[in-house]
């Protein structure tokens, strides 16, 4: 109980400083987004007569994205996001996932928890470091504790499930985090593009609606605006979409392989208990 109650502060801890860390990556990437559209791709360099307010230079994609207006920086900031969520993401799972394959492991504990062989299931445990490593250790140590009780098959089947869903308890949330983020990002992106692409069309028609004679330019940079806009929020949804699938088919492949391994360490017990009132 003492490890579980110091192993639920340090989750607790490392939970505060990723929330720190979300809020910080969110405010630095919009940041960003509005720095590279102001400084990069508004530079004067990029249009006629180093006037950002007139036309792009003949093929300068920079100064087009530019004129996007001023949705862009904001879209550009939540691309950003998708991307900085995604590898810290990556790594977090890749690091839950242990050293080693995770399918290879679980076939090798699962032969010697089915052997008898605890201890030697443990020490693979202890190679592995991974979340599913961790949960599987924790339900081997249960085992060996209501072994040593003489739990009847009932009571220890209860027994090692508890252990094994608080341990998973504990570690499948950090696997989740931030995973809100990137699910979010598919609608915000898809919503900004959308409105993006609503004020360049207000503008194209607003151009169309002048006087008798239309605004050419005018309404090429509303036109311009709003297929940027569009452009860029697609993007971001489908960036984001596509990452979230992934990391979510690899959570869910390391939550059947806990559910798994905990299984096989219950017939275990099931069979030395039919095994010692035989005797």
């Amino acid at each position: 109980m003492a490890n579980a109650s110091i192993q639920k502060v340090e989750k607790k801890e490392s939970g505060s400083g990723s929330n720190i860390f979300a809020g910080a990556a969110m405010i630095l990437c919009i940041v960003v987004g509005i720095l590279v559209w102001k400084f990069i791709m508004g530079a004067p360099s990029n249009f006629q007569d180093n006037n950002p307010e007139g036309h792009p230079l003949p093929g300068n994609y920079l100064a087009m994205v530019y004129k996007g207006g001023y949705v862009v920086p904001v879209l550009m900031g939540l691309f950003l996001m998708a991307v900085v969520f995604s590898i810290e993401r990556f790594f977090v799972i890749s690091k839950a996932s242990g050293k080693g394959n995770v399918e290879a492991f679980l076939r090798k504990v699962q032969t010697q928890i089915s052997n008898g062989n605890i201890n030697e299931a443990m020490a693979e445990c202890d190679k592995q470091q991974g979340t599913v490593a961790n949960v599987v250790k924790a339900g081997l140590l249960k085992y060996e504790e209501v072994k040593r009780e003489g739990f009847d098959s009932e009571r220890a089947e209860a027994a090692i499930q508890q252990e094994i869903e608080q341990a998973t308890s504990l570690e499948m949330p950090m696997l989740e985090k931030n995973l809100v983020v990137i699910s979010t990002l598919v609608s915000v992106g898809t919503l900004m593009g959308l409105l993006g692409t609503v004020t360049g069309m207000i503008k194209a028609f607003s151009a169309l609606g002048a006087g008798s004679t239309p605004d050419s330019s005018q309404l090429a940079n509303g036109i311009s605006e709003a297929l940027i806009n569009t452009a860029t929020g697609i993007g971001t949804s489908a960036l984001s979409i596509i990452f979230y699938n992934i990391f979510t088919s690899k959570i869910d492949k390391l939550t059947y392989s806990i559910d798994e391994a905990g299984f096989t360490i219950v017939q275990t017990y099931r069979r030395f208990r039919s095994r010692a009132n035989q005797a």
